[in-house]
């Protein structure tokens, strides 16, 4: 049995950045994990057709690690690049262990360490615990009637199937959010026919995109240019923050006009228009940024179905509609997200005293700096409850969490000590502030249901604040908020 004084869970961004700074530290003493057979997380995983970053790439990557994009907002293989640069320059390959599925952590309290059941590999140990495993790793599908029968091609688009040719097929895409908005533009002018099912649309803002030219990019190398473009870039999405929290009649006076023009500049006719236009506060669900997606919705091969035609159930050969109508399709895909709230471990947790972390967070998922939970001494949860960003980059609040983990874990080391564990206290504290801050969002009060909502109705998935905020908390250790023994 190999023991650690780390074990990372996930080698995305999340995985990257803990194994990066723990180097720096000269903690080498680590592993990190990864279900799949490659390495790389959402953009190794992500292939669909259309996949790109909505954040500017110069700001959604890697503080210490510059790259030369080819473009403002990088498409899927260009971050696949980016990701196999990072994974190189620091020999994160020797350090990872592919193919290794975890299938529970259980605190060891008389080794003092976390006992981790990989499922190919059996038992590992592990002073520390990351995990970075991802909000969008565990992809869900509804159960729709009948989905079973189904004797045509059909797949979720996390796990795209490159072998299949959907040319001149005809085909339905369930969903109507960031993937499908991708998905949709990229595949209607070579399908037969495009079915795409909305539940609820979303409200969509111009793509603001640009392609670097060679003298810019070569500008970029500079890493004080760089700098300044990711500080350009910052401030200019932080500012955001004020609509979503602070003034939503702000909000809809400024971006929600801009998104009715956007509908009224590309569609011209007047049902579609009303089918795509949402009845809720812009940035209450996320916002999606396309420039093509609606010129689509207007082509003759596709057919969009809202609420009012919904899926009756799924059939041996298609999907039968609310409306009565049986659509036979070669091909169904499911762009139906991912359990981002009460899913964000996929495999169970179990702390001091057997106590599991499912029944900790049976009312709704909770952690100190959304990093750390009571009763579960030396884990620490990248993009944990109420960490995820809406305006700017989620790789800005994965590094200011890892300078809470690494003071963390330097707080041990330095004392002499074994276990680091946050007081029930301050993370009652924390949790309580975060939902009163909350309670002043687009996110409870834009008129929404969305996935940054759990099962309990409180908004999980989001940060009630600016970013620069939540990384200024996690700048300083509170040792009064921890127990270290």
């Amino acid at each position: 049995m190999s023991r650690y004084t780390v074990i990372i869970i996930g080698s995305g961004f999340g995985g990257q950045c803990a194994a990066i700074r723990l180097k720096e530290q000269g903690i080498d003493d680590f592993v990190l994990l990864e279900r799949r057979e490659f390495m790389g997380g959402t953009w190794a995983q992500n292939t669909y057709p259309g996949a790109a970053v909505d954040v500017q790439s110069p700001l959604y990557s890697i503080e210490s690690e510059p790259y030369d994009w080819s473009q403002m907002f990088a498409e899927q293989a260009e971050l696949r690049e980016y990701t196999e640069h990072v994974l190189a320059k620091h020999g994160l390959r020797d350090k990872t262990l592919t193919h290794s599925n975890v299938e529970k952590i259980q605190w060891n309290g008389e080794q003092q360490c976390w006992d981790v059941q990989v499922k190919e590999r059996g038992l590992l140990q592990a002073q520390f615990v990351i995990n970075a495993s991802g909000p969008l790793s565990t992809s869900v599908i509804p159960p729709f009637p009948g989905r079973e029968s189904f004797t045509g091609k059909a797949f979720h688009t996390n796990e795209w199937d490159h072998s299949y040719d959907y040319k001149n097929k005809r085909v339905a895409i369930i969903g109507s959010g960031a993937s499908a908005a991708q998905i949709i533009p990229a595949i209607a002018p070579d399908v037969a026919h495009l079915h795409v099912f909305q539940r609820t649309p979303h409200w969509v803002l111009p793509r603001p995109d640009y392609v670097f030219k060679p003298w810019q990019r070569r500008l970029l190398r500079n890493k004080t240019v760089y700098r300044l473009l990711r500080e350009i870039i910052y401030w200019s999405l932080e500012s955001r923050v004020i609509g979503f929290k602070y003034s939503e009649k702000m909000l809809d006076l400024v971006a929600g006009r801009r998104a009715r023009q956007h509908i009224k500049k590309q569609i011209s006719d007047p049902q579609l228009q009303k089918k795509v236009t949402p009845d809720f506060t812009i940035g209450c669900k996320r916002v999606i940024l396309s420039n093509t997606l609606y010129p689509t919705y207007c082509r003759d091969n596709v057919t969009l179905h809202d609420k009012h035609d919904g899926i009756e159930s799924i059939t041996a050969h298609g999907i039968k509609t609310t409306q009565g109508n049986d659509l036979e399709l070669d091909l169904i895909i499911y762009s139906t997200g991912y359990d981002a709230t009460d899913g964000v471990i996929s495999y169970p947790v179990v702390g001091k005293e057997g106590v599991t972390l499912a029944d900790v967070w049976a009312d709704f998922p909770r952690a100190y700096l959304g990093t750390a939970a009571p009763g579960f001494p030396n884990l620490f949860i990248v993009t944990g409850p109420n960490t995820g960003i809406g305006h700017t980059s989620a790789i800005f609040v994965i590094e200011a969490q890892m300078n809470y983990i690494l003071r963390a874990i330097n707080e041990v080391r330095d004392a002499g000590k074994t276990v680091v564990e946050v007081d029930a206290g301050a993370e009652e504290r924390y949790t309580q502030h975060i939902h009163e801050e909350m309670a002043k969002t687009v996110w409870q009060t834009g008129g929404c249901n969305s996935w940054y909502k759990s099962k309990s109705g409180k908004v999980i998935a989001m940060f009630p604040g600016f970013s620069f905020t939540f990384r200024r908390w996690t700048k300083r250790f509170r040792r009064h908020d921890h127990h270290i023994a």
